[in-house]
């Protein structure tokens, strides 16, 4: 399988380990009323314990390893459609902003077969408070009350936030890169850009698309079954479930434009640490495959006539 496949399965396994405790943080914020005692300082006790940090990790270190690597591969193969004179997709020299935008907007909305059923599993994972509930359980749950169809609830948003959100990722990494590279940088100085760029590259993301990845965080926490909770709970439950344009106005008008981006500094802050280290990873293991496959064919015997 292509090296870019791999090294974006890895590179995105990494990030989610590393990310997660502040995801979990960011759900909880953007839920808004439904789930505000769970945003309250009485419950951070439950964010500082290790089971709860973790909470709705299983699906995202499954999922988000292949999301990152369809999205590397597909952006990739796109940018060569868009531009034939690429030989190179990790180092695009040359080729305008407005393709890397398209390849990473195109990679962003491939991605999202996966992405769809990752963030629900994960949303109701890290919202729900009982104890016992993982992102297997919600996820046999959802096949069990919905079907395959309603692991892709949301989807439409979230297709519109990748799309969005990976074609600015892509661009600003590279534009990012170069303005800050040049042929004297050493090892350490190129590897220290990496990490620049990377986190510059996932704050900008974060902060083009916050509102969409607001808006589906709320319409995906309409599927959780309170059951047995308050009675202000139960007529929630009852309530006919809102598309994405009524929860924005709803939003809007009954918070404000300051709800649309609540958890946007926490959120940034876990955007820069992880693509940071997500950037550099798939930079390294994309040397570390290229080096591997010259040695084998260096090492392959020669058969003669």
């Amino acid at each position: 399988m292509a090296a870019d496949f791999w090294a974006g399965y890895l590179s995105g396994a990494i990030g989610i380990i590393i990310g997660n405790p502040l995801d979990v943080i960011k759900v909880r914020l953007q839920a808004g009323n439904a789930h505000a005692s769970d945003a309250s300082t009485s419950n951070l006790s439950r964010w500082e314990r290790a089971g709860s940090l973790v909470r709705g990790a299983a699906a995202p270190i499954l999922g988000y390893g292949a999301l990152n690597a369809i999205l590397f591969v597909a952006y990739n193969r796109s940018l060569k459609a868009l531009d034939g004179s690429v030989s190179d997709p990790t180092n695009p020299v040359g080729v305008s902003p407005y393709n890397i935008w398209l390849a990473g907007a195109a990679g962003g909305l491939a991605s999202w077969t996966i992405s769809s059923p990752t963030e629900l599993i994960k949303c109701r994972a890290q919202l729900d408070s009982r104890p016992e509930v993982s992102s297997w359980t919600v996820a046999k749950d959802i096949f069990h009350t919905r079907g395959w169809r309603g692991l892709y609830y949301g989807g439409g948003i979230t297709s519109a936030r990748d799309a969005i959100g990976y074609g600015f990722y892509f661009w600003s990494y590279e534009l990012c890169k170069r303005f800050m590279t040049s042929e004297d940088d050493g090892q350490y100085q190129a590897a220290m850009n990496i990490l620049l760029c990377g986190g510059i590259a996932g704050v900008v993301t974060w902060g083009s698309v916050f509102p969409l990845d607001m808006i589906k965080t709320r319409l995906q926490a309409q599927t959780i079954d309170y059951g047995r909770g308050t009675e202000a709970q139960s007529l929630l439950q009852q309530r006919q479930p809102l598309n994405s344009f009524q929860i924005a106005k709803e939003t809007y008008r009954a918070e404000g434009l300051k709800a649309f981006y609540r958890g946007l500094g926490v959120c940034s802050t876990r955007a820069f640490m992880v693509n940071a280290v997500q950037w550099a990873a798939y930079e390294w293991l994309m040397k570390s495959f290229s080096q591997w496959g010259t040695q084998v064919k260096l090492q392959a015997p020669t058969v003669g006539l």
